[in-house]
Parts: structure tokens; sequence; C-alpha cells
């Protein structure tokens, strides 16, 4: 698994790692039972202060993403799956609503702002990369 970390797109860095790793585990790139890097590791890999990573975990535990597996680390929860896929829908549902209504304010009709939609979707058809396969400026997740 790679991390894509964009320190100038105005969400808090511990947030993308936060949303990166639910979207992990939402499409199965990790798994219940696997162990994530330790914070000194990734804050390595990344070159982010360990305390961003540390604030990261933190919040993943307290959604119940992962869990604190003694003497071993880190690791994705059993039931974690199904709470990662609806926060993904749900997030994604927010920044499409926030992106929708700014259409509608910018004076655009609900069929021009379908047709931006489309012509989106058909310019992106299979070339996004996912948050298992990695991009140019992604750092690996596997454990050291």
């Amino acid at each position: 698994m790679f991390f894509s970390i964009e320190p100038n797109d105005g969400v808090a860095i511990y947030e993308q790692i936060v949303r990166q790793v639910k979207f992990a585990i939402a499409e199965g790139t990790l798994r219940p039972g696997q162990l994530l890097p330790s914070v000194r590791s990734l804050g390595q890999q990344l070159a982010i202060n360990p305390n961003t990573i540390q604030r990261a975990y933190q919040q993943l535990q307290a959604d119940g993403a992962l869990e604190s597996l003694r003497g071993r680390g880190l690791a994705v929860c059993a039931d974690a799956t199904a709470a990662c896929v609806e926060a993904r829908r749900e997030l994604i549902a927010l920044r499409l609503r926030s992106a929708l209504t700014e259409a509608l304010h910018a004076g655009l009709s609900p069929a021009e702002i379908h047709q931006l939609v489309d012509e989106q979707l058909a310019q992106l058809d299979g070339t996004v990369t996912s948050v298992s396969s990695p991009s140019p400026n992604a750092a690996d997740l596997s454990p050291s």
C-alpha cells in the first residue's frame, strides 16, 4: 500500500493518512489483522513528523478501524471493513455535494452539471491510481 500526501491541498496531513487508511481497508488492500508500520517507520518513509502519524493512528483507533495488539503494534480491527466502506461513501458524498453546490451557485444548470460530470468521468476512465497502487510521489506502507 502507498500513501500520497499532498501538503498543500487544504486537508491536514493526519486527516489524509486517516482517509487513506480507511479507503485501503474499504477496498481490501488492508485486511483485518494486518499490522501497520510503526509511527517512527512511517514517519521516516513519508518524511513527516511522527506526532502527525501518531495523531492519525489515534484517530483511527478512536474510529474503531485499528486496534492495539500488545507487543506487536497496531492492526486493522476484525470488523473495520464495513465501517470503512460506509465512511468512504459518506466522505465522497459530502465532497460531491460540496462541488455540486458550488456549481449550482455558479449558475450552472443541472443539465450542464451532468454534462461536466460525464465528461470528467470519461476522461478519468481507467487512469486513476487507487490507494493500493503507487503514484509518482507516494511512499510505501510496508512494515519494515
